[in-house]
């Protein structure tokens, strides 16, 4: 249509219709006059805006998906490429080549229970912070690192994230007397709660007073809701000794946790959840025990420990005196 006098006089009308009817529209509420219109309207769109929606919903899912596996994918490449920077930063001398197993158990055990895992350093011991068992990481907010996130290393729970900076965070150790963490038993699945207690070993009340439990036995986390602050799975610990007066309701043990809380170097923050439950899949295999060699010692019968003869033998194999010997020598004088 070209642009003429009677063109721009159409359309200010028809702007003007469109206001009235919007003004009408509101005032009406739900009596509203042009009601029936937006149904006929409605029945006349409705099932090709559905043949539209169906066409493009898959098409829009898939890019959705697409794009969220990018994402995935490409924070994961991220966390590698940050790890192997941090192990070529850990360097080739005796204490870089230390951290650097730790450093491999650590992604060992990562990769059994598919957490994603961004490394650090621990910088600061609990004096820093008081007299709470804590430590502090080198990795803060800048790196990812945000409060509740769990903390392990390559031998099982280290704690959860507590405080965080822009470049250090705060990790509360589970060995702490405020720490507690649901437990899994290994095998049986008995559930319990693990509390910290300094120098000692941790004391788990398991909810079944009745649970058949052994010295040996050992336990992962449970996990905790949306995975904050405890993923699943993470090792914790080895029953040391089981409370022998168990109660109906609890029963309590005492468990050797994997992690020895005085010697952290290399840690690792879960951040990134397993998509599926570890349980106890990431458990170390138990170490067979070692066979006692045993000595058998024999002793022969009429066998003198000094090595002299016995029977009136002498040492040479000839007759001792009042043997033999003697009695031919008689004979010899009679004659």
């Amino acid at each position: 249509m070209r642009d003429t006098k009677e063109s721009r006089l159409l359309l200010v009308l028809l702007i003007a219709i469109a206001f009235a009817l919007i003004t009408v529209d509101i005032r009406g509420g739900e009596d509203s006059p042009v009601d029936g219109a937006r149904q006929a309207a409605a029945g006349v769109f409705g099932p090709i805006e559905n043949g539209v929606s169906s066409a493009v919903d898959p098409i829009g899912n898939a890019i959705s998906a697409v794009r969220e596996s990018g994402d995935r994918h490409d924070r994961l490449a991220a966390l590698e490429t940050e790890n192997a920077a941090l192990k070529a930063k850990l360097g080739s001398d005796e204490r870089g080549r230390s951290r650097l197993k730790q450093f491999d158990k650590m992604l060992g055990l990562a990769g059994a229970g598919q957490y994603g895992i961004k490394g650090a350093q621990v910088i600061a011991i609990g004096a820093a912070q008081g007299f709470s068992w804590t430590i502090t990481i080198d990795v803060g907010a800048d790196d990812g690192i945000a409060r509740d996130m769990t903390v392990l290393n390559g031998d099982g729970l280290v704690g959860r994230v507590t405080t965080v900076g822009p470049n250090t965070a705060t990790v509360l150790l589970a060995n702490d007397p405020d720490f507690t963490v649901g437990t899994r038993m290994e095998g049986s699945d008995e559930l319990g709660f693990a509390s910290g207690q300094g120098g000692r070993p941790l004391r788990v009340e398991l909810l079944n007073g009745k649970a058949q439990v052994e010295k040996g036995d050992r336990l992962v986390t449970f996990g905790s809701q949306a995975d904050k602050p405890f993923v699943p799975g993470v090792p914790v610990g080895t029953v040391s000794r089981v409370d022998p007066s168990g109660g109906d309701l609890t029963r309590t043990l005492d468990v050797t946790p994997f992690v020895s809380f005085s010697k952290l170097d290399i840690v690792g923050v879960v951040v990134q959840a397993p998509q599926k439950d570890p349980r106890d899949t990431v458990l170390p295999e138990k170490k067979q025990p070692k066979p006692t060699p045993t000595v058998t010692v024999t002793v022969t019968p009429g066998a003198d420990p000094d090595g002299q003869a016995q029977d009136g033998q002498a040492q040479d194999g000839q007759p001792q005196d009042g043997g033999t010997g003697q009695n031919q020598q008689s004979e010899q004088n009679e004659q």
